[in-house]
């Protein structure tokens, strides 16, 4: 499965951006859905994801600004970020797991640079 991401850009301070995932397998053969963010000298952190069923998951730092969501019918995931800070400034990776015979399948797409100025 390889999972193509886009919308990573240059945006000032309180601007918004919209990130998209489109994998090459069905939205529905996936368990978890969602974006991880690495900035320099950090570690990955997972930023926001669908869980089992139609629960959200958002780091704290992002609540009330960033937004989640996913179309069956495109079969793709994204992450709108709104009112944008220098500190969300990072490589973002889409993610995505298959559970398939207890195993457990991860899937990671290039990394999309999101870069805020102040």
């Amino acid at each position: 499965v390889q999972l193509q991401a886009s919308g990573g850009g240059l945006v000032h301070t309180g601007g918004s951006l919209r990130l998209s995932c489109v994998p090459s397998a069905s939205l529905h053969s996936f368990n978890v859905m969602g974006w991880y963010r690495q900035a320099p000298g950090k570690q990955r952190e997972l930023v926001a994801a669908f869980a089992s069923g139609s629960d959200k998951y958002y780091l704290d730092s992002v609540k009330g600004r960033f937004i989640i969501s996913r179309d069956y019918g495109k079969n793709t995931w994204s992450l709108q970020m709104n009112s944008l800070k220098p500190e969300d400034t990072a490589v973002y990776y889409c993610y995505a797991d298959q559970r398939v015979s207890g195993n457990e399948f991860q899937f990671w797409g290039r990394g999309t640079e999101v870069t805020v100025s102040s």
